[in-house]
């Protein structure tokens, strides 16, 4: 039986906080690192029980909560909303590529084939991993790349708000799950329009050179499909879209977990035949 043990990791600009189930299996195994989306975080509904059958199936799952979520382990709620305020891409990727760098090293010292790590996420986390996977750092080092519901633009604002945005200095927004409500500070608007060439996830699409897996609901709420469909446009290499018939933004799940539904586990046994080929 799988075994999940917590981490801390110093980050570029914070203390980040995580967690690693590991597989029966002794020795160096393969990894795959979790990326959880925009108010999400890595305890939150598919999560655990994807990184508990990643390593049931042999693979060290590595998951943290990127530091922009405002939460630490066991938070139902943000508990940092200045956190949560302060994020950016920018931040996200940084913090992204720290916890690649570090899997093998401070995170699961001694189980992991550092030539043998891939990536894998959900949403907006998508965009992340996709962006790693095209940073010169690991272009050429990832093995694998899998995106759940992934976002192919980052600038996802109209007119209207980012004039409120910049009026006011931040931008409200409520977390539906919780009722919460939070804001987004100015240096989220900045980092999409002053770095909007390091940002571009079509350019991304196109540079990285990991096989990738791109699984995208029919009716997903919150991502349009059509998205999916203008990254695979611009990918080159090895690529694959699997469009899951009747799925949403989340495939069926929701939080507290209630176990899988039909299309959930058609995006984890797409996952899963991917990783076994790649990785």
């Amino acid at each position: 039986m799988s075994a999940t043990v917590p981490f801390t990791l110093q980050g570029p600009s914070a203390l980040l906080h995580g967690l690693v189930d590991l597989p029966d299996a002794p020795g160096e195994r393969p990894a795959v690192v979790i990326c959880h989306g925009f108010k999400g975080f890595m305890e939150w509904g598919f999560f655990p029980a994807l990184a508990a059958l990643l390593a049931e199936r042999g693979y060290v799952a590595v998951r943290c909560n990127l530091s922009g979520t405002g939460m630490r382990p066991g938070d139902e709620l943000v508990t940092d909303p200045d956190a949560f305020r302060a994020n950016t891409y920018s931040r996200e990727l940084a913090e992204l590529l720290a916890v690649l760098d570090a899997t093998g090293e401070s995170i699961a010292p001694g189980r992991v084939d550092r030539d043998r790590i891939g990536l894998l996420g959900h949403s907006r986390g998508g965009g992340d991993a996709l962006l790693a996977a095209a940073n010169p750092a690991w272009r050429d080092r990832l093995r694998a790349l899998v995106t759940w519901a992934a976002i192919a633009d980052v600038d996802r604002f109209t007119p209207e708000q980012k004039e409120e945005w910049r009026r006011s200095g931040e931008l409200p927004v409520t977390n539906a799950r919780t009722g919460q409500r939070l804001a987004l500070g100015a240096g989220l608007l900045a980092d999409i329009e002053e770095r909007s060439l390091e940002l571009d996830l079509l350019a991304a699409a196109a540079a990285r050179r990991a096989p990738w897996l791109l699984v995208h609901g029919a009716e997903d709420e919150s991502v349009p499909v059509a998205e999916a469909h203008r990254l695979a446009e611009h990918a080159t290499g090895r690529t694959e879209l699997l469009v899951v018939p009747g799925a949403s933004h989340t495939f069926g799940s929701r939080h507290p977990f209630a176990g899988p539904t039909p299309q959930l586990i058609q995006a984890l046994n797409a996952t899963q035949a991917w990783l076994r080929e790649h990785l």
